[in-house]
């Protein structure tokens, strides 16, 4: 924990994407993965175009659930965004997935593939035993219908939170964390663990075949780190890519109402120190300031967001 008193993440509260079209999205996530409506509310007004740095944002959020995690799809119904390039890959900067856990990789791999999917991954994975971390673990990584990274992901007896282990009579049972491509390990883990407050769960290198056949990416060698809150659940993979190397940075012109946009929605405990200590640090800010919500539709009472050191969209909120 950072020594600045009592700064820290409690928890991910949620993951939030930008997609094209909430209705054609909340079908897909339903459908093809499981997902369940938590809420579905249309916000404007100056607050939120404070908090998203977007002038007269207009903005459809349909919250959905899967297990204990929250996925939020949030539509620009005035704006129009850029599209995710469509030749991204893997060690992109910009590249973020969500790891969806399943009881079945088998079923589950048949599921998706019948439903209009892009795949990363030449088929589902699994890492090989002598990976200490990560060994017997299976992977399938494809993109959604805007572009948007997913991977389902099965754990054996002895890996993964217990919570993965128990009530395995579903098919897709929940969110084990969201995976960011970074470009240096050490400089995320100052951001993350130093002054947020997160904790490095596990370490690993993973490469040979079998990951390059799950990212499509020749010869691929990634550093993972893995981070969890204080609470616990919903974590952060730092994907550090040493082979082939650094993809292209997030270009600085992209906003919240693009499509390659995810933002995480981290819960702190004190949003006022916290944003204090991100300043003093240099950190880039996205929000004019910290926003306090009057009215009921917000699910959090303050919110700001900020740029990790690669640019991926953070939002500390306050309940």
């Amino acid at each position: 924990m950072p020594s600045q008193t009592n700064v820290g993440v409690q928890k991910i509260r949620a993951i939030g994407l930008t997609v094209t079209s909430c209705d054609r999205s909340l079908n897909f996530y339903k459908e093809a993965l499981g997902f369940e409506l938590f809420s579905d509310i249309t916000v404007e007004g100056q607050d939120y175009s404070d908090l998203e740095g977007i002038t007269e944002a207009k903005i459809r959020i349909v919250t959905l659930q899967l297990g204990d995690e929250l996925i939020e799809l949030m539509e620009y119904i005035n704006i129009k965004g850029k599209p995710i390039p469509k030749d991204s890959q893997s060690n992109d900067l910009w590249f973020q997935h969500l790891a969806i856990v399943v009881s079945d990789m088998d079923r589950a791999y048949a599921q998706v593939r019948s439903f209009p999917i892009e795949p990363i991954s030449v088929a589902p994975q699994t890492i090989l035993s002598d990976n200490e971390t990560s060994g017997g673990v299976g992977a399938f990584k494809f993109k959604d219908l805007d572009g948007h990274d997913l991977e389902l992901i099965w754990f054996p007896a002895e890996k993964g939170q217990d919570k993965w282990h128990q009530n395995r009579d579903r098919l897709f049972l929940g969110i084990d964390h969201s995976a960011i491509a970074i470009s240096n390990t050490e400089q995320s883990l100052h951001f993350y663990r130093d002054l947020l407050g997160m904790q490095v769960d596990s370490r690993s290198l993973n490469w040979r075949p079998t990951q390059t056949r799950l990212d499509d990416l020749p010869g691929a060698k990634v550093r993972i780190t893995a981070l969890r809150p204080a609470q616990g659940g919903l974590g952060i993979e730092l994907l550090d890519y040493l082979v082939p190397g650094k993809g292209r940075p997030i270009p600085s012109d992209w906003k919240s109402c693009d499509i390659a946009r995810v933002q995480i929605e981290l819960v702190v405990n004190d949003i006022e120190q916290t944003v204090e200590i991100l300043r003093q640090n240099g950190v880039q800010f996205v929000s004019s300031r910290i926003v306090q919500f009057a009215d009921n539709t917000s699910p959090y009472q303050k919110g700001c967001i900020v740029k990790d050191p690669d640019g991926h969209a953070i939002l500390l909120i306050a309940k």
